[in-house]
């Protein structure tokens, strides 16, 4: 019963996630973000791949899932954690900033990309081997999914949420239908053989799009989230790992390795894509180490490859040190970092105008009432004001 209210609360965290992520950040940035997510997964990827084939056997579950553990250990090497990153970008006062929304917006699309990866790892490597065929259908699969989703699924998740929003005084009826449309997705990508968080991403991005999603609709569900079914699946995950085996000096020099190489080909794979994409030294700097914190993200990677036996005890431990530890350091780094980043010319008087605009009475109204007449000038007037 824990192990199920933990899974429902991974889910959970997912969707607010996704929630909390601009996705027109994503359109307005552009090419830096490609680079730099682009970069940001493939480098750590890589090192997590080279350090999983280095693995002593005795670290690895069974000898024959070696390629299982590789690809969970590269993975959670790879993936920075959106909520961590966006949540410390903005306690900071830097999410307005230019470089402030470019690392929000290349965390979101390596965030996309690591658990499309996770999906389909969990589909193909759960026996410890690749099989072509299953490869090719999960793919398939995936692909067929994420294309009706994206397509008429978004324009019925919006109508959906319209409808019981405007049917119903109270707005629990919303939050109810929101968790019906999470649980569906994920229960349909089970249905297609890989993880239930797939569904769980992709109903993060359409309920999130919604234009009828009050900030009200989601601090009720995000303190639901936070007062209850996140910290149980903290704490599982806490009682799962067991940190005194760093007490081993083998263990520890392998856990300080396995920590050392995650942020190195974190750091190298921003940095790299972030010159790539024309930003100077200094902003390249701050994003690099900004992008460096793992947080809940490697923790939830961590419990399903755990789940599943592609992980061992051990090395699930150290990959839960290396996320608290990368997670620790990443706001002290980031805020000296971000102390020797100058603003771009013209920085500053946007960010002065958004911030008159923001205490205007048109940025803060959710909604409003019109008293029109059925004359088709009325109606017309009406729609006009809707929009």
């Amino acid at each position: 019963m824990l192990d199920a209210i933990a899974e429902f609360g991974v889910l959970l965290l997912l969707l607010l996630t996704g929630m909390d992520a601009d996705a027109k950040l994503i359109r307005t940035i552009g090419r830096p973000a490609l680079t730099i997510s682009a970069t940001g997964v493939l480098i750590p990827f890589a090192c997590g791949v080279s350090l999983g084939f280095m693995l002593p056997p005795e670290f690895l579950p069974e000898p024959n899932r070696r390629m299982a553990t590789t690809l969970f250990l590269a993975v959670a090497l790879s993936i920075s954690s959106i909520k961590i990153v966006a949540m410390v970008v903005r306690d900071m006062k830097f999410a307005r900033r230019d470089l402030g929304q470019l690392i929000i917006a290349s965390a979101i699309l390596e965030d996309s990309i690591g658990w499309i990866l996770i999906a389909i790892i969990f589909g193909v490597a759960s026996e410890g081997v690749a099989d072509i065929g299953r490869l090719a259908w999960t793919i398939a699969g995936v692909g067929l999914f994420l294309a009706a989703s994206l397509t008429f699924g978004r324009r019925f998740v919006s109508i959906a949420i319209r409808l019981v929003h405007d049917s119903f005084a109270s707005e629990f009826p919303v939050v109810t239908l929101i968790l019906v449309i999470m649980c569906g997705l994920a229960l349909i990508t089970e249905a297609l053989g890989v993880q239930t968080i797939l569904g769980a991403f992709v109903a993060r991005g359409l309920i999130g799009e919604s234009p009828i999603l009050t900030k009200h609709i989601s601090d009720q569900l995000r303190g639901r989230v936070a007062s209850f079914f996140a910290p149980v699946f903290f704490a599982l995950a806490g009682l799962n790992s067991d940190l005194t085996i760093l007490g081993s000096p083998r263990i520890a020099l392998l856990a300080a390795g396995l920590i050392l190489v995650a942020s190195v080909g974190k750091f190298a794979g921003a940095f790299i894509g972030g010159a790539i994409g024309r930003l100077s030294r200094a902003e390249a700097l701050a994003l690099a180490i900004g992008m460096n914190a793992r947080g809940s993200t490697e923790v939830i990677v961590a419990s399903i490859g755990l789940s599943i036996g592609a992980l061992s005890w051990d090395l699930y431990s150290m990959i839960v040190a290396m996320a608290v530890l990368t997670t620790c350091a990443m706001p002290p780094t980031f805020r000296w970092a971000l102390a020797r980043t100058p603003m771009r010319p013209g920085e500053r008087e946007r960010l002065e105008r958004e911030a008159f605009e923001a205490k205007g009475f048109v940025a803060n109204m959710e909604r409003f009432l019109i008293a029109a007449s059925d004359h088709p000038n009325g109606q017309f007037a009406s729609r006009l004001a809707g929009l």
